[in-house]
């Protein structure tokens, strides 16, 4: 979330706001004013991401080596004078942020094509202006830190909310981000990530009492002065004309510009005009909500912490619904219960609709326009899931647990609201000879979607379907792809989720590996890839996978990837930094994007069977490096010599032939044969070929059955995606046939 244009205002028009401070001092000032008390900062994760990616290096997939170090040396910073670091990742898209979302995600995808273009005239990377931070990055920066001994958690519902209240209810030092409506709620102090000087731990704090101050306003007024300006709930062109009426009448307008008048103007009308009714005429009086009112009361009411109050909401009764935030899960004591008034309209004698979560029986509030008559069970259709998508409590209570330590990936967003989301991933739209991630490891998804919601064999009526919104090429994500489980298959029938996850009789271990292989259709080759020396057991699965379902892949390919993973293990940060590239290659960039959002598919596989694998085994920084990738790419493509590959290193040699003998091995089981490049022909429209075999492989997973869909049938439009057949509600197609 953020308040449109206020961060461009407090910088030029009230720099009073903005004082630097240094964390280590008040840290200390901390300690003497509470004994015993460790200061603590809670980090909003997903505003630091930038910051933290520091490697020069960031379109070739990834300086993950490089980026775990810097992480450990911001850790080591903080431990270092004593201060103690919360960090909360984003744990889901709230339904009615979910427009903002996509529209984040379109402005990316122009973003990322301008990259591409940039690439293929220049040879090289972008420079930092440019910048698109690695695909994975969230995911596996909570598990770095985890691996760094710091407290992560997910959240459950809108993060920044979480992140203000863990502020305010543990008395922290502050919070540690880069969204302006940490200036909106009242909480603990807000300090800058952008401005943070890791060497001296000097920032920038914005205070919310001189923003108050300075607008002539009072702290409960800032939610009403963010929804007027426009949020991520309230959109900005609902109060348009409002804020236009503001500006006009404002005598003061000073030499801003017309965001910093218009904010001034507003703040003004909020002081001088509804002030003077303010708990004698209801907001809808005093301004033009119209249709809007019941998004506005919301708006407002998502700043409101447990505990607080609006003035500028009538408190009746009636109208108050009670809602145990489910923040409580982030909290020291898991039972406390909280409470915090709901988006009701004030001449409404009834509460607002809530159901009831079957984990922890706690109520969640749909705000609704009482003008408009609804079901209540179907004004939110994710909390209508939430209850039907499984009923096995125990199972729930435990991946809420794991969501929220944040030690799984989109297991409970599946289980509770049957929807999940991946954001951009560096992918060449003009470039059809690769698919996009989205289409490769569908099949994968979807046999996770049969372990944990059933596969509905019994009849297509009772097979649930997962929401899916993916970004690829093509897709205008006004609606998100429908897509139904694949049948599981395992020796003795799909495993319970109770057997995987809670069962500790000796053989359940096996059946686990079983499960997560069979996820990948590669049950085939379980003993082949179980003699994989580590670390190397998922990146071989992983390979064999992708070589399987893309066959546009070719033996140089695989070559770089395992001789980039071998040489890995012998180098620094220090040593990968200093590497250097002669040129930048698209088509390698695509690869390196994919690969990693491959082992972000270990991460949601590996949780669901119940963790067979150890989950450093597959974290990027052990197995993949984007430059180092990069390097062995365009010397295979030269055709250098495995030799050279592995940089003249016997024992690499050695290994090297043992993981390219399984993978081919394996992929020979599947009717793959991965040949040299050397060995195809151009196809007239830039794709890649092979000689006396159709170039199309299934991503349904039914490769040898021959059913199931190619990637490139897989377009924007698709909705309803089943084992059988894929239905659209649009003929045209991203890739073609």
């Amino acid at each position: 979330m953020g308040v449109r244009g206020l961060q461009g205002f407090v910088a030029s028009t009230c720099p009073q706001v903005c004082t630097v401070v240094n964390l280590k001092e008040l840290a200390e000032r901390h300690r003497n004013k509470h004994p015993g008390c460790v200061p603590t900062v809670v980090v909003d994760a997903m505003c630091c991401l930038r910051y933290w990616y520091t490697p020069e290096s960031w379109v070739c997939g990834g300086q993950w080596r490089e980026y775990f170090s810097a992480l450990r040396e911001f850790v080591k910073t903080f431990a270092a004078v004593g201060i103690k670091l919360i960090f909360f990742f984003d744990g889901m898209v709230e339904q009615g942020k979910r427009d903002v979302w996509v529209k984040r995600r379109l402005k990316n995808n122009r973003e990322i094509a301008r990259i591409f273009h940039y690439i293929k005239a220049h040879r090289k990377q972008p420079g930092r202006h440019m910048f698109f931070i690695p695909s994975g990055l969230a995911i596996f920066t909570r598990f770095a830190l985890k691996a760094l001994g710091q407290e992560t958690l997910c959240s459950l519902q809108e993060a920044d909310y979480e992140v203000a209240s863990y502020g305010l209810q543990n008395n922290c030092l502050g919070i540690l981000g880069e969204d302006t409506d940490y200036l909106i709620y009242d909480t603990c102090p807000y300090f800058s990530i952008s401005e943070l000087c890791l060497d001296s731990l000097d920032t920038i704090m914005l205070c919310r009492q001189k923003l108050c101050e300075s607008l002539g306003l009072g702290l409960a007024d800032l939610p009403l002065l963010a929804c007027l300006l426009g949020n991520d709930i309230v959109p900005d062109g609902v109060f348009e004309s409002f804020r236009y009426k503001c500006l006009s009448s404002y005598a003061s307008v000073n030499n801003l510009d017309e965001k910093g008048n218009t904010i001034s103007a507003v703040a003004h009308h909020i002081a001088k005009v509804l002030r003077l009714h303010q708990g004698e005429k209801r907001l809808e009086e005093m301004l033009p909500l119209g249709p809007n009112k019941a998004l506005f009361y919301k708006g407002v009411t998502s700043y409101l912490l447990p505990g607080q109050t609006s003035p500028w909401i009538f408190q009746k009764p009636k109208g108050i619904a009670t809602l145990h935030k489910q923040v409580v899960a982030m909290s020291s004591d898991p039972e406390s219960k909280q409470e915090i008034p709901v988006c009701t309209d004030p001449d409404s004698n009834q509460e607002s609709p809530v159901c009831i979560d079957p984990v922890s029986n706690q109520e969640v509030p749909v705000c609704t326009d009482p003008e408009i008559k609804q079901d209540p069970m179907n004004v939110e259709p994710e909390i209508k899931q939430q209850v039907t998508m499984v009923s096995d409590t125990e199972i729930l209570k435990i991946a809420r647990m794991r969501h929220v330590q944040g030690e799984s990936y989109l297991v409970y967003n599946i289980l509770t609201s049957g929807e999940i989301e991946c954001s951009n991933t560096l992918e060449d739209a003009l470039d059809q000879a690769l698919p996009s991630q989205a289409f490769v490891y569908r099949p994968v998804r979807q046999r996770v979607y049969s372990l944990l919601l059933g596969s509905g064999q019994d009849g297509a009526s009772s097979c649930p379907t997962v929401r899916e919104w993916f970004v690829y090429s093509g897709n205008p994500l006004r609606h998100p792809d429908l897509v139904r489980p694949l049948p599981m298959n395992v020796p003795g029938g799909t495993p319970s989720l109770n057997l995987l996850w809670l069962n500790q009789e000796l053989g359940t271990q096996a059946l686990r590996t079983d499960t997560l292989l069979a996820c990948f259709d590669l049950l085939s080759s379980r003993e082949e890839l179980q003699a994989v020396e580590m670390p190397f057991q998922a990146l071989c699965c992983l390979l064999t996978y992708l070589f399987v379902q893309v066959d546009t892949l070719c033996l140089e390919d695989l070559h770089a990837f395992i001789a980039q993973a071998l040489c890995l293990q012998g180098k620094s940060a220090v040593q990968l930094e200093a590497l250097q590239l002669d040129c930048v290659d698209p088509r390698a960039v695509q690869l390196g994007a994919l690969l990693v959002r491959g082992l972000t598919m270990v991460v949601l596989v590996n949780s669901v069977c119940g963790w067979p694998l150890r989950v450093g085994d597959f974290m990027p920084w052990n197995v993949f490096d984007g430059k180092l990738f990069h390097e062995k790419y365009l010397q295979s493509e030269k055709g250098c010599a495995v030799e050279v590959l592995v940089e003249q290193n016997r024992s690499r040699l050695s290994t090297f032939h043992s993981l390219k003998s399984v993978v081919c091995k394996a992929c020979l089981r599947e009717d793959r044969h991965i040949v040299s490049r050397q060995q195809w022909r151009p196809h007239h429209s830039g794709r890649w070929e092979r000689q006396g075999s159709g170039s199309h492989r299934t991503s349904s997973g039914y490769s040898r059955s021959g059913q199931g869909q190619h990637w490139r049938h897989q377009g924007p439009g698709s909705r309803q995606h089943e084992p059988e057949r894929w239905k659209r509600h649009s003929p045209s197609s991203g890739w073609s046939s």
